[in-house]
């Protein structure tokens, strides 16, 4: 399937900005698969647990649990200067979850698009628990709106030092990529086969 086609703006997208590196390319010359993987784990780290809203809500105190990941690789993605800019809209909520559509995308290009089921955590229990009213509040904004007029497309930028900013005039900035992937396993449990944590 390929992805040469335009890509519709996602009005509602929260955005990560993430540079490929030399070190992520396999022996077929592509970024390896499992490298776009963890492009989307940074996404929904970013979002969960960065979002100014989150920081200042406390949303999430415990964390969350991915219960589900369906990934369809559009395209061979190879290593360039021009970041990727990983776009992040809610596609449902359910009582305890919120099933995320995370497309990987660099120009009008889309690498990867991936279905990823994200669940609310307890603390005690290490189960999943109901959203807080909240927490479903700042998921709902993010809620793909296909009925939306299509907004000014965000621009990552490249300051003089290098590092990557994004202009928009939305109320969705993009965010820079983690710079430490250690951080993908706090508060983050992989439960193989779609099963919930014991």
């Amino acid at each position: 399937m390929s992805a040469a086609a335009t890509q519709a703006v996602d009005v509602n997208a929260h955005v990560v900005v993430c540079p490929t590196r030399w070190a992520d390319v396999d022996e077929n010359g592509h970024i390896n698969n499992a490298r776009l993987v963890s492009y989307v784990q940074e996404g929904i780290y970013d979002l969960f647990c960065h979002h100014a809203v989150a920081v200042r809500e406390s949303l999430f105190p415990s964390g969350f649990l991915i219960a589900r990941h369906e990934i369809d690789y559009l395209e061979q993605l190879h290593h360039r200067p021009e970041p990727l800019l990983v776009r992040l809209t809610v596609e449902r909520l359910g009582r305890s979850s919120a099933h995320v559509v995370v497309k990987v995308c660099r120009d009008t290009h889309t690498f990867m698009r991936a279905r990823t089921v994200v669940v609310a955590r307890d603390a005690v229990s290490g189960r999943s628990r109901t959203l807080s009213p909240a927490e479903r509040r700042f998921l709902s904004g993010f809620l793909a709106d296909e009925a939306a007029p299509v907004a000014p497309p965000r621009v990552a930028i490249a300051s003089p030092r290098g590092s990557l900013s994004t202009a928009s005039s939305g109320h969705h900035q993009a965010r820079r990529c983690l710079p430490n992937p250690a951080a993908l396993t706090r508060g983050v449990s992989v439960i193989p086969d779609g099963r919930r944590a014991r």
